[in-house]
């Protein structure tokens, strides 16, 4: 197993799902982990299931006064930071029943709840890594990882606000890692690849098979590679942890689950005039 000791990292939305198997992988690996949860009872049992090697920090991860206070807690508590996993998220059960059935069109959902999706799917992201990215850079070296969604579910029409959501955090995520190039820190993308048996998927309705969704802690194998020394070499990825293999080594895995962050495609269809200096190629990270 990949050793992160002397390593220490923030997971957000660590009390259950995915954030609490990611945060559980890391401390196996050697790593001391800051759980970040808002719910204090869900925050405070994973804490004590995980045991040894984390401390909990209750907090909004929208809210910047509590992303400085999660950071200082941090320091105050390891004496350092250098991973930052951005996971917390609300999940699109809101705006449709558990079978799929009666989903409300875009149009149709509480601007309340548009607004509370951006905030913690897409700005709790944004703001999370605003408090982290000093730290990171004056160390040259760091290593976020942002918990994003499949592209099919993103665009799925009965997911309401949750899909522009994610699509935010993914073009964010891409923005962060172009800024960061070069200087030790890096971001990348990873997702499930799939349907994840977290409380973000209805116990009833059309999961009721739970034991074919996959499993959180596909996440911990791509997660340590992403966030070891080696992983430096990695920036501006998304990753699928379903697809990762352990039976074969880490490069080929790299290879066979990764792809550039957002969609390179849609963005190499930019036309640019003809005096622009970026030109005209299909660099798969174009505006427009």
């Amino acid at each position: 197993m990949t050793s992160l000791s002397g390593k220490t990292a923030i997971v957000t939305g660590a009390g259950r799902g995915l954030g609490k198997a990611m945060a559980q992988g890391m401390v196996d690996a050697g790593a001391n982990v800051v759980l970040v949860e808002l719910d204090r009872d869900v925050l405070d049992q994973a804490a004590a299931e995980i045991g040894k090697g984390c401390i909990a920090a209750a907090g909004d991860v929208s809210n910047p006064d509590d992303a400085k206070r999660i950071l200082a807690d941090c320091l105050a508590a390891f004496g350092g930071l250098h991973i930052l996993v951005n996971n917390a998220g609300l999940g699109p059960e809101r705006f449709r029943d558990t079978d799929r059935s009666n989903a409300k069109m875009i149009w149709e959902i509480d601007l309340a709840d548009w607004r509370l999706y951006l905030d913690v799917n897409t700005t709790g992201h944004f703001v999370m890594t605003q408090a982290v990215m000093p730290h990171l850079l004056s160390q040259d070296w760091g290593r976020i990882v942002n918990v994003t969604t499949s592209l099919d579910t993103m665009t799925n029409y009965t997911n309401g606000a949750y899909g522009p959501s994610k699509a935010g955090a993914e073009a964010l995520a891409t923005m962060i890692a172009g800024g960061v190039a070069g200087t030790g820190v890096t971001c990348n993308v990873l997702i499930p690849g799939g349907p994840a048996d977290t409380r973000m998927i209805s116990a009833t309705g059309v999961y009721e098979t739970r034991d074919k969704l996959i499993q959180p802690d596909v996440m911990v194998p791509p997660l340590l590679e992403l966030v070891s020394e080696e992983g430096g070499k990695i920036n501006n990825r998304r990753f699928r942890a379903a697809l990762w293999d352990t039976s074969i080594g880490a490069d080929e895995n790299l290879q066979n689950c990764g792809d550039h962050i957002a969609w390179p495609q849609l963005g190499g269809k930019a036309i640019r005039p003809d005096n622009d200096p970026r030109g005209n190629k299909n660099t798969g990270n174009e505006n427009g």
